[in-house]
Parts: C-alpha cells; sequence; structure tokens
C-alpha cells in the first residue's frame, strides 16, 4: 500500500508539474508543491497506522477567537 501512495503522488507531480514550470508559474508550483507534500505526508501517515485528529477542534477555537475579536 505504501509503494501505490508513492506511485500515486510521483504520478500527480509528473503530470503536473511540467507545466507549470513550462508556463513559469513559480509562485503556483510552490504552492503546488507545499500542498503536495502536506497530502503525502497526512496520507502516509494514515497508511502506516498512525491516528490523524480531526481538524475540528482548531477550526471551533480559531471561529471562536475570531467572534470575540469581532464583537469587542
Amino acid at each position: 500500500m505504501k509503494i501505490l501512495l508513492i506511485i500515486a503522488f510521483i504520478g500527480i507531480a509528473l503530470f503536473e508539474v511540467p507545466g507549470l514550470i513550462q508556463r513559469k508559474y513559480w509562485r503556483e508550483l510552490i504552492f503546488f508543491l507545499i500542498l503536495l507534500l502536506l497530502a503525502f505526508i497526512l496520507s502516509f501517515l494514515q497508511v502506516i497506522g498512525i491516528k490523524i485528529p480531526s481538524p475540528i477542534k482548531g477550526i471551533e477555537f480559531l471561529v471562536k477567537y475570531l467572534k470575540f475579536w469581532r464583537n469587542m
């Protein structure tokens, strides 16, 4: 399963990156690679059996924090 995941992400990169380089979209390339790396890390952690916490608690904290500052 790990090898399949690695092959899939390499395939995505090989499909997307050359077009971004050819058009000289450097900022988009950097942003794409950061998101791809983040997705790979999260996927790999899940494949090897590490439980990934839900981001809902962080989102709730952020919403409460923003509401607090908005009401001041």
